[in-house]
């Protein structure tokens, strides 16, 4: 008999160095470390959330469908992938060279000293449920009970989610000088 698959959602951002290649390098950490990484929402830019002295993010969210490994086991990846991407710490608040969480492991819900899932910020962070929104806009989360468009759509939180356009002027510190075309905005029906 065969194992079931679970759809997994993973958040990832950077804000250090070169940000976009630091989230494909976490893309292609995931896969090296087994997970079959089925889809990928767009590149969002996004301001930092509860700080003001911080360059801006870049965020996505990787769709994964698994089957035998657990979100425990998924943790230990996505730590070892953030050391190996330059980060040394999990200290809030702090720039990060790639960040990594897992958001939603199917409906399972998971609250322990090391791990919540779902992720328990999530459903406050629109840096988070616009892409989560592009890939799974009807994934009901399991403790909220609503769907990731609802959420996205009832949320207060104003702060800045743009889709990033890689052919602006980036500076060599990685940040944008002018504005992408395409943002998100609250009233936003996607």
């Amino acid at each position: 008999m065969e194992n079931e698959v679970i759809k997994a959602y993973i958040g990832l951002g950077s804000n250090l160095g070169d940000r976009a290649g630091n989230l494909l390098l976490a893309v292609r950490g995931l896969m090296e470390a087994g997970l079959h990484v089925s889809r990928l929402s767009a590149i969002y830019e996004t301001s930092p959330v509860g700080v003001s002295d911080q360059s801006p993010y870049l965020n996505m969210v990787a769709e994964i469908e698994i089957s035998t490994i657990t979100p425990s086991q998924i943790l230990a990846r996505m730590v070892r992938i953030e050391y190996l991407l330059g980060r040394r710490h999990k200290f809030l608040g702090t720039p990060r060279t790639a960040d990594l969480d897992l958001l939603f492991y199917g409906d399972t819900k998971i609250d322990t000293e090391f791990l919540q899932v779902p992720h328990r910020n999530l459903h406050n962070r629109r840096f988070v449920l616009v892409p989560l929104c592009e890939l799974s806009p009807h994934f009901i989360h399991p403790v909220e009970k609503k769907t990731v468009r609802d959420m996205l759509e009832q949320l207060d939180d104003n702060s800045m989610v743009e889709r990033w356009d890689p052919n602006t002027n980036v500076d060599i510190d990685g940040t944008s000088d002018a504005p992408s075309p395409q943002s998100f905005s609250k009233s936003s029906n996607n």
